[in-house]
């Protein structure tokens, strides 16, 4: 699944990449944004993939975005830019940023799928970056990387990451969580639940092809049958 993102601080921008987006198939938007502050703090929180972004904005413009980015971020952290704009004067500028490719509005869908395409291409091509999740509370960021989560719960629009004892609650549905994690360490094992299989302590035999894991922190977990078979693979490759 490819996390997109997209800064426009037009409506209608926003409203006809968004349409576009929704009919391609192993895509999901991750974040929409209309100033680059917001996108900034955004984009930390969710790690999009690929970010369809408008250069032109009030406040810190696009290539303000990015500059702020790169601050941010390593570089196999970042998202691949597609710049989105009405005036071919910014090209030099989006050669400079290394955006994958430069859209001029108005464009058609052929033309967005291309865009869409490249950029694709360069996340598949880039090794996986381990994931780290950004918890945010009144006074500041904390970073948790994904290979210290031992389970994960979703909780409506947010996921709670347990962690060294302690739980984090992230702002980001669980598909999105997963999306993010290496399959070959993380299972979705219930609707609501994914854990890290090197956390998981003990594997009981359920009723109807169930499981009940029991977590090194001492949860205890009963995975849903249909997860049931990836459940077993992925152990027994550990």
């Amino acid at each position: 699944m490819l996390r997109v993102a997209l800064v426009d601080d037009e409506p209608l921008g926003r409203e006809r990449v968004r349409a576009l987006l929704a009919d391609e198939h192993g895509v999901t938007l991750v974040g929409e944004y209309s100033t680059g502050e917001e996108a900034l703090t955004g984009i930390l929180e969710s790690a999009p993939q690929v970010l369809f972004l408008d250069v032109q904005m009030p406040g810190m413009d696009g290539f303000g975005l990015v500059q702020a980015l790169e601050s941010h971020l390593a570089p196999d952290q970042r998202p691949f830019i597609v710049v989105v704009t009405a005036y071919d004067a910014y090209a030099l500028r989006a050669f400079d940023v290394s955006a994958v490719d430069y859209l001029l509005k108005p464009f058609d869908r052929g033309r967005f799928r291309a865009a869409l395409a490249r950029a694709r291409a360069r996340v598949t091509e880039r090794p996986r970056p381990e994931a780290r999740f950004v918890v945010r509370s009144a006074s500041k960021m904390t970073l948790v990387r994904a290979a210290d989560v031992e389970w994960i719960a979703g909780e409506g629009n947010y996921a709670r990451l347990h962690s060294s004892g302690r739980r984090h609650l992230v702002r980001e549905t669980l598909k999105s969580v997963e999306a993010r994690l290496d399959p070959g360490k993380f299972v979705r094992v219930h609707r609501s639940a994914i854990v890290n299989v090197e956390c998981v302590a003990t594997l009981e035999p359920h009723v109807h092809g169930q499981y009940v894991l029991t977590m090194k922190d001492g949860s205890r977990i009963i995975s849903s049958r249909t997860h049931s078979p990836k459940l077993r693979a992925l152990l027994k490759t550990k």
